[in-house]
């Protein structure tokens, strides 16, 4: 074994590694995705994990858009369908259908949520000043789930709020960990 081979595996700080793919910051970074005909992104610092879509196992009397819940190694992840929690685009899985844990920083701990989306897009890097404010339009998804906007080549992104996907409909939270 050569340790020199293995020192230079290790990411220094501000280098990340995700499933693979090397990168160096050099700002903020989202990991985008595809929410019905819209892009979204969240700060790719809170990604736990991408999973492909498996149906969870449903728990009574939850918010309307927690569909069930995942055994994660151990911790009960809530599933939530951003279609349903921002009322988008029909509710249908496909193939490309992934689930995007988070690990949200709450008040009182961190907590894991898996989000079902239509399709993970791409890591987006933008600096803070990128991120220009967001503008409610009817129609839209509300303004508390959104942090920003953000302009990738001729397409705008929507950065979501984190402490806001944690808040489910009848604001009360679901039971977990």
């Amino acid at each position: 074994m050569n340790l020199q081979n293995l020192i230079n595996d290790v990411p220094v700080e501000g280098e990340y590694t995700l499933e693979g793919l090397d990168f160096i910051t050099s700002g903020d970074q989202y990991l985008s995705f595809k929410l019905a005909e819209e892009c979204y992104a969240v700060d790719i610092l809170a990604v736990e994990e991408i999973r492909s879509w498996q149906e969870p196992t449903i728990i009574p009397n939850a918010p309307k858009e927690v569909i069930g819940v995942i055994n994660m190694r151990g911790t009960i992840v809530p599933i939530v369908d951003l279609r349903i929690k921002f009322n988008v685009g029909q509710v249908s899985y496909t193939p490309t259908t992934v689930v995007i844990v988070l690990a949200i920083d709450t008040v009182d701990a961190l907590r894991k949520v898996g989000f079902v989306v239509d399709a993970v897009e791409d890591v987006i890097n933008a600096k803070a000043e990128e991120v220009k404010p967001y503008f409610e339009l009817s129609g839209g998804i509300a303004s508390r789930f959104v942090e920003g906007q953000i302009n990738v080549n001729q397409a705008i992104v929507t950065v979501v709020n984190l402490r806001a996907l944690h808040q489910f409909n009848d604001q009360s939270e679901v039971a977990y960990e």
